[in-house]
């Protein structure tokens, strides 16, 4: 999660990722697969976006988030 709460993401142990946005549940749902240090996501709609892990940290759109 962002440290303003903002942004919500759950990765699964099925590949599975459901983000929540500003409030709004279930904002973007997809697959995603970890290689390396990056983290590439499928979202159901078909778009495709990335993120990087940086030591403890999780880079997203943007976004740093850290576990909650």
């Amino acid at each position: 999660m962002t440290r303003t709460g903002f942004l919500h993401q759950e990765l699964t142990a099925d590949g599975r990722y459901d983000e929540t946005r500003g409030g709004r549940t279930h904002a973007y749902q997809g697959r995603f697969w970890i290689d390396g240090d990056r983290v590439d996501y499928l979202d159901d709609l078909g778009f495709w976006a990335y993120g990087e892990f940086q030591c403890d940290e999780l880079h997203h759109a943007g976004y740093v988030m850290k576990r909650g």
